[in-house]
């Protein structure tokens, strides 16, 4: 089983397309649902090919949270099934298709004097009923175990950097983290490149019917065919199929370090003042770095390749989680800042309070567009899309196999603890790292654990095609621009070095 995606592959397989060859299934995106479809599609045993415009996680797919949720906000609002699905597909992501990039992540909600007792009695009730959709799901305590109230002392150490003068304690749960959001969809990406299906990057499609679409491929025109067609471009999917209609609402996070907070391994969730059900983020990241987030705004106008945070969005989440910080925050600790946008589907009301459901639709010229959704539902978002292709084109193929399917690198975390690598490759490449680690351990500058054998492996085996999918894709090294300014021409030289050796064994 070949997982490998590269330049050579890119070329040969595209080849193969433009020569007639017409799959069963041909996705159009390269985020998180479209790799999920095309793992899905592949592991039915159907042919697949899928086009990216860009890279993979190009879009939204790398501007998420990293939270891997189990629904607690969609029970608030009284939508207990999509509550259980989140928390299905969570249980799911972190037991069997990606132990190796996800892990338990400690929540505390600080108890200050701006949270009334009443209000963390409340908020206390949701943490058991989230534990509660945990238990439902099947995931078991030990991975995540039951929320519980924690004194001020116990608080402190799991986050010095809280105001310690009204700190009566906290109330700690526990969620899922991915290592990285962008990595899943590589994974997701390669698996099904072991399973058969074309993954083609660099592929803009500038039409798109029921049974084809106009690829550009550099100065040239290539049709590529199919027996059913899904549209999974998130907020882009208008563009290539007018009559889906959303209303994106854009989510911005700001990137400081956790010495600034004061945070260990725990995320801190604080409550925005006269909201009940409302928090903003403080996520620890394992470089050292925090994301604090998020926000839920509308977002109009047309949408932009890379969405930028507005000042006011800036603003808003330093002051929030300053409110519990020993030390506030100002804009001299960020670091770096993204946004992303969620593709939601038209409905009346604040962006904020628009269903996550997601929802397979049929254009009059028979293309399945799939939109709405989280990244925690991927996969369950991908089984229905390939469902809904599967009737629509009369494919011969079985149920989905995704649930227990494992993606590269995967193994039980009993297994993964004795990899013999340094836990920071086992947390980003799993059962992979020993390779990955034996290829040129040095790393690209003192202050960057990050080495020349993971951008080696980036460019042979994981698809980069340039130093700009290796440094904010494959890596996020490009979240902290004096970081990007530091190593760049170095990933450069070695992205182009790695190339040229390659195209001269091929």
């Amino acid at each position: 089983m070949n997982t490998a995606l590269n330049a050579a592959r890119r070329t040969e397989e595209l080849a193969a397309l433009a020569a007639g060859e017409v799959v069963d299934v041909l996705v159009v995106g390269g985020g998180v649902t479209g790799a999920g479809i095309a793992l899905d599609a592949a592991a039915r045993g159907l042919s697949v090919a899928l086009l990216e415009a860009h890279d993979l996680a190009f879009g939204t797919s790398r501007w998420s949270s990293k939270l891997v949720h189990g629904g607690l906000r969609y029970l608030a609002k009284g939508d207990v099934a999509l509550a259980h699905e989140s928390a299905v597909e969570r249980g799911i992501l972190m037991t069997s298709t990606a132990p190796h990039l996800s892990r338990p992540l400690p929540q505390l909600i600080p108890l200050q004097s701006r949270v009334s007792r009443g209000n963390a009695a409340f908020i206390a009730t949701g943490l058991r009923a989230g534990d509660a959709l945990r238990r439902a799901a099947r995931t078991p305590s030990a991975l995540l175990p039951p929320p519980r109230r924690v004194s001020a002392p116990e608080a402190l150490a799991l986050a010095p950097g809280l105001r310690s003068s009204d700190l009566r304690g906290g109330l700690l749960s526990f969620d899922g983290q991915l290592t990285d959001d962008a990595r899943l969809v590589v994974a997701l990406a390669r698996t099904a490149a072991g399973l058969g299906a074309k993954i083609i990057t660099r592929a803009p499609v500038t039409a798109l019917t029921g049974t084809s679409a106009e690829v550009r491929d550099g100065e040239r025109l290539v049709e590529v065919r199919a027996r059913t067609v899904i549209n999974a471009t998130g907020v882009w999917a208008g563009k290539l199929v007018p009559s889906v209609r959303l209303r994106p609402s854009l989510g911005t996070h700001l990137v400081v370090s956790a010495e600034a907070v004061g945070l260990g391994g725990a995320a801190l969730t604080v409550p925005i003042p006269g909201a009940r059900s409302r928090f903003v983020l403080l996520l620890p990241q394992q470089d050292g770095l925090v994301y604090l987030g998020l926000t839920d705004e509308p977002f109009d106008g047309d949408i932009p390749d890379e969405p930028v945070a507005p000042e006011s969005d800036v603003d808003f989440l330093l002051d929030v989680a300053s409110s519990v910080l020993a030390r506030p925050l100002t804009k001299a600790d960020v670091l770096g800042s993204y946004a992303g946008l969620r593709p939601l589907l038209d409905a009346p009301g604040r962006s904020a309070d628009l269903s996550r459901k997601h929802a397979v639709l049929t254009s009059p010229e028979g293309v399945l567009t799939i939109v709405g959704g989280k990244l925690t539902t991927y996969r369950r978002m991908a089984e229905d899309a390939v469902d809904a292709a599967a009737e629509k084109g009369n494919l011969t193929t079985g149920r989905s196999r995704t649930r227990r399917l494992p993606l590269v690198g995967a193994a039980p975390r009993t297994t993964l603890s004795t990899v013999d690598a340094p836990a920071r490759l086992v947390a980003k490449y799993g059962t992979e790292a020993e390779q990955v680690a034996a290829i040129d351990p040095t790393p690209l500058a003192p202050d960057l654990p990050i080495t020349a054998g993971e951008v080696e492996w980036a460019v042979r085996v994981e698809g980069a095609m340039d130093a700009d999918d290796v440094l904010h894709r494959r890596t996020r090294i490009g979240l902290v621009a004096t970081h990007l300014e530091t190593v760049q021409p170095k990933v450069t030289a070695l992205v182009t070095n790695t190339r040229e050796s390659r195209s001269r064994t091929v």
